[in-house]
């Protein structure tokens, strides 16, 4: 199953891919979204993995991570997960990570491009628009050999 990880630059550094929350083409998602096809239902996930790596570069902890948000898309056994249900905080499609995920196990990063940093610094204290101008921006795909070299252009 291809599940989206939502990241900051500081997982790209990490000997693995904690466990966290991610998102996924589920069946809750498809039922969401019923005119969408497999791919889109893949798209609407690793989105909705974008909108919450600006969430997580908002947290105090990440003070210091580079302003990029980052999707990390990776293929893990079905077991590897636990699907939420959907609720107020929950969107359709949001998977639990039971396990750390290898780097073996990722496909692609999916990683703003330099331009949209203002709009996610901004995004990150609060911005409403900033947010929906960095949701707007696409992602730039990069194969998963290309990690260590993206983590030091990041300073992760």
């Amino acid at each position: 199953m291809r599940i989206y990880i939502p990241a900051t630059a500081a997982d790209l550094s990490a000997p693995e891919i904690p466990a966290r929350t991610a998102h996924a083409a589920t069946a809750e998602l498809a039922r969401a979204l019923p005119e969408e096809d497999e791919e889109g239902l893949e798209m609407s996930a690793s989105l909705c993995a974008a909108d919450a790596s600006l969430v997580l570069l908002a947290e105090p902890s990440a003070d210091g991570v580079a302003d990029r948000r980052i999707v990390i898309a990776a293929d893990v056994d079905a077991e590897a997960v636990r699907e939420l249900a959907a609720g107020p905080d929950v969107l359709p499609g949001t998977v639990e990570l039971l396990g750390p995920v290898p780097w073996a196990d990722v496909a692609a990063l999916l990683v703003d491009e330099k331009r949209a940093e203002a709009d996610v610094r901004a995004a990150r204290t609060g911005d409403e628009e900033a947010f929906e101008r960095a949701a707007d921006a696409d992602l730039l795909w990069f194969d998963v050999s290309e990690r260590a070299p993206l983590a030091e252009r990041l300073g992760a």
